[in-house]
């Protein structure tokens, strides 16, 4: 059956993504495609910042069919999928994503990787994505399989990671009707993915595939999710491969290079500043290279946010590390003190700027995002420029390059003052005898890999000390879920990141709360024999949670004691023994003369290994400036064992 413009176009109206209002989300969604398709039509190769799709696979036994035969829907998407360079997916079967199943069972091309859980495939394919750069792509059944995609399709919306989930959904004559395991997905995820759509045309399955990885890869990444009923996916049909992407307004709307005349004004910028610092965001995460030689042009100061770790080395002596809420004091320092901020790649988020009227309150902003709606949403900057990141720092280097001065100011006077700072505050923490400081144990992994691991991390006080006392020296080195905060992260995503990464160390730094929430995906990583490294700081407790009541809520324990309330010496739940279960191999250490030893073994070990180590739960994460706080409003020491 022959689709029309017209059919095409109210496929994509039926799923597009609507404005919801609120300008935080609004930023994200592509208007649907209207319309013939025209001028503005294109093939994905022709515009698409990833690799152009590739040939067709040879036909083999289990895909005897030719060119231009017939093929179920399903095998048309998984072929779709290869032709856009697939080779990893995360899926959970069900009924209604079961044919997707029998044909990535006859792919040449593509390796499934069988978590336990939708969600913790979901948080794999954005480990696999966040830690190589490619999209990420999961595949779940409908109702309670689509719904447990939502939590990851969330957290990559905010931290603008490129992924494509593809959900089955019922046969199309029961949508509507509340039919078993049906859920409207496509409505449940609107404002919480960059696109979606509901697949009604079997023919549209080329089409949609290559404007979902289009889409999820170019301007600012995002989550696209692509909902295909079962009838579609048991359609027969010949697939017509060069058929055109039809986005004639989001293409239109994506950025252009940017403009000469206002990066030598950011320039003249720079000239005239004495106290300029650079804050570094997750946009700068393609572009480590082209910010090195900037800032070694310059000299300018580097701040990075926690999505901007490792963009920029952080044993440079330039790098003041990060900023922020637990940032250190001299990078907030040096962003109050500054005359000029150049924000790359970065949202002026809460937890960096606090009282947003005092932050960087005397210093001119320059502020270079790829998506506008960024621009000026929370802080207004001086000098904005919409354009992407690495092209505005290819732009300004060639400048300085070219400049017959080089660096016109010097800053050995800032760089004095910044490192004066970085002697009176350094990063440390008190030790109590044998009880183990989790800062510690994170600079002794840090010391016996040399920073070189590939760091992923649960949520709470164990993800800020891993990025307090970790070195990160290279983009995609650190995945955390730093805009939702997602617990139970940190498993799935190292998960993810090994596959991405084959043979690389891979280490889970995780809370005893974070690391239970996803625990089952123990079982992907021994039974494909993942070299991922479990690291639990086990405090027994919802560790940031507790340090809040203990700072603001007089020390009372509302519901965030972990442990056996009958037996509180007891280690509980025993992770050791659940590993065991799972034929990982596993070890508890309860004193610190016992960690170096440990971790160096863990690290040794073939294959999957997880450290349980106990530490106190009065540890606090310093510094800290309370929510809504501004630099003077600083914490710096104190712990649980302090009655506020």
């Amino acid at each position: 059956m022959a689709t029309t413009a017209a059919a095409a176009a109210a496929t994509l109206s039926a799923a597009a993504t609507a404005k919801t209002g609120r300008k935080n989300h609004q930023r994200h969604h592509v208007l649907p495609a209207r319309g013939r398709v025209g001028a503005a039509a294109v093939r994905c190769s022709a515009v698409s910042p990833v690799t152009p799709p590739s040939p067709a696979p040879p036909a083999t036994p289990l895909r005897p069919w030719g060119p231009a035969e017939p093929r179920k829907g399903a095998d048309i998407l998984v072929e779709a999928l290869e032709r856009c360079g697939v080779s990893d997916v995360f899926a959970y079967p069900g009924g209604a994503s079961m044919e997707i199943h029998q044909a990535l069972t006859r792919s040449p091309v593509i390796t499934n990787h069988l978590f336990r859980h939708e969600q913790g495939e979901a948080f794999a394919a954005s480990g696999y994505a966040r830690a190589s750069g490619r999209v990420g792509v999961c595949v779940a059944t409908s109702g309670p399989g689509a719904t447990n995609l939502v939590s990851a399709l969330a957290d990559a919306l905010l931290d603008s990671v490129p992924m494509v989930a593809i959900t089955g959904q019922v046969p199309r004559r029961m949508i509507g009707t509340d039919a078993f395991q049906e859920t409207p997905i496509v409505e449940v995820t609107r404002s919480i993915t960059k696109h979606n759509y509901l697949v009604l045309d079997v023919e549209d399955i080329p089409r949609v595939i290559q404007e979902a990885f289009f889409l999820a890869s170019s301007g600012r990444p995002g989550p696209v999710l692509v909902d295909i009923p079962k009838d579609i996916q048991q359609q027969m049909a010949v697939p017509v491969w060069d058929t055109l992407m039809n986005l004639p307004g989001y293409i239109a709307r994506l950025p252009k290079p940017p403009a000469t005349e206002l990066l030598e004004q950011v320039l003249r910028l720079v000239g005239e500043s004495r106290r300029p610092i650079l804050y570094v965001g997750g946009g700068c995460s393609a572009s480590g290279d082209e910010l090195r030689r900037f800032v070694e042009l310059t000299g300018i100061p580097v701040t990075t946010t926690l999505m901007g770790l490792g963009n920029f080395p952080s044993d440079d002596p330039l790098s003041l590390r990060m900023l922020g809420m637990h940032g250190t004091v001299y990078a907030n320092y040096a962003v109050d003190k500054a005359d000029l901020l150049l924000a790359f790649g970065v949202r002026f988020d809460d937890r960096v700027t606090g009282k947003i009227e005092a932050f960087a309150s005397r210093a001119k902003i320059v502020h270079i995002d790829i998506d506008p709606a960024e621009i000026g949403k929370n802080k207004q900057p001086h000098v904005s420029i919409c354009a992407d990141v690495k092209l505005a720092l290819q732009g300004l280097n060639a400048l300085l390059d070219q400049s017959t001065t080089k660096t016109s100011s010097d800053f050995s006077a800032w760089h004095n003052e910044l490192d004066q700072q970085k002697r009176e505050f350094p990063l440390g923490y008190k030790t109590f005898g044998e009880e183990i400081p989790p800062q510690y144990a994170i600079q002794v992994l840090d010391e016996l890999t040399k920073g070189e691991a590939i760091i992923a991390t649960g949520v709470g006080q164990h993800q800020m000390w891993a990025a307090q006392y970790y070195t990160y020296k290279r983009p995609r080195q650190w995945l955390s879920s730093a805009g939702l905060g997602a617990m139970g992260f940190g498993l799935p995503a190292a998960a993810g990141a090994s596959v991405a990464n084959p043979g690389v160390t891979v280490v889970d730094i995780d809370g005893d709360g974070s690391f239970l929430m996803n625990i089952q995906e123990l079982a992907l990583i021994r039974i494909e024999n993942l070299p991922v490294k479990v690291m639990v700081l086990n405090n027994q407790h919802l560790g940031m949670v507790v340090q809040w009541e203990d700072r603001f809520y007089k020390a009372n324990r509302a519901h965030t004691y972990l442990g056996n309330p009958e037996c509180e010496s007891e280690i509980y739940p025993d992770f050791v023994t659940i590993a065991k279960g799972f034929n990982i191999p596993a070890v508890r250490v309860t004193k610190k003369s016992e960690v170096r030893a440990a971790i160096k073994k863990m690290l040794e070990t073939p294959g999957p290994y997880l450290l349980d180590i106990i530490v106190p739960h009065q540890e606090h994460v310093l510094p800290m400036i309370p929510s809504g706080g501004a630099f003077k409003d600083m914490i710096l020491d104190g712990d649980g064992r302090t009655v506020y």
